[in-house]
C-alpha cells in the first residue's frame, strides 16, 4: 500500500494539491513572531512555502519531502524569493541526510498520513533531531476512535509525550469540514 501512497502524492504534485495553499498558516506566523530565529526543519514540506517563510524571517531552514517534483518546485520558489534554504528529497521515516539538532520541527499534514510502523520511525527521528527546549509543531486531521485511513488519534499523542511536553493543543476544522488539531510540543530536559 505504501507504493500506492507514493504514486498518489507524486501524481497530485503534477498539478496543485489541495493542501498546497502557497500561504503559511497563522499558527506558524504567530510562532515566528514569538521566537528568535534558529534552525528549522519542515517534514513533508511540499513546494516549500513554509521553509521559505521561515528563511525570510531569519531561520536556517531545511525542507524534506519524498516527492521529487515538489522539491524541485520548492527550489525554484526559493530562488525567486531570493532566499537560501536546504531542500532534500527524502522519506520522513528515514531522513538519511538530515543531521544535527533543530530548534523547530514543523509538520503540517505529514504525520497523519503515515501508518503505524512509519510513525514509530518518524518519532525516533524527532528524538534524534531535537534537543531540550526544541519545539515540535504538528498539524493533522483527527481520526475517530477505531476509524480507518489518515488521521491522528489520542493514542498517538502518547508517543510524542515520551520525549516532549505538550505546550498547546488547538482543535479546529480543516476547511470547515474535517476535525483537525494543532499541537505544540517542547522537548523535555535531559
Amino acid at each position: 500500500m505504501r507504493w500506492f501512497r507514493r504514486l498518489y502524492f507524486r501524481l497530485l504534485y503534477l498539478r496543485n494539491p489541495p493542501w498546497d495553499t502557497q500561504v503559511s498558516p497563522p499558527e506558524l506566523m504567530d510562532f515566528i513572531a514569538r521566537h528568535a530565529p534558529g534552525r528549522a526543519l519542515d517534514l513533508g514540506c511540499g513546494t516549500g512555502t513554509n521553509v521559505i517563510t521561515l528563511a525570510k524571517h531569519g531561520w536556517q531552514a531545511t525542507g524534506v519531502d519524498f516527492v521529487g517534483h515538489a522539491i524541485e518546485q520548492a527550489k525554484v520558489k526559493a530562488q525567486h524569493a531570493g532566499i537560501e534554504a536546504d531542500f532534500q528529497v527524502d522519506d520522513v521515516t528515514r531522513l538519511k541526510n538530515v543531521r544535527g539538532s533543530f530548534d523547530l520541527i514543523l509538520d503540517i499534514g505529514c504525520y497523519h498520513s503515515l501508518d503505524e510502523d512509519q510513525r514509530t520511525l518518524y518519532v525516533k527521528n524527532l528524538s534524534r533531531l531535537t534537543s531540550p527546549g526544541s519545539i515540535y509543531l504538528l498539524y493533522g486531521f483527527l481520526r475517530d476512535r477505531g476509524g480507518k485511513g489518515p488521521g491522528i488519534q489520542e493514542t498517538d499523542f502518547r508517543d510524542f509525550e515520551e520525549i516532549f511536553d505538550q505546550v498547546d493543543k488547538e482543535l479546529g476544522l480543516d476547511r470547515g469540514e474535517r476535525a483537525s488539531v494543532w499541537l505544540t510540543y517542547q522537548r523535555k530536559a535531559a
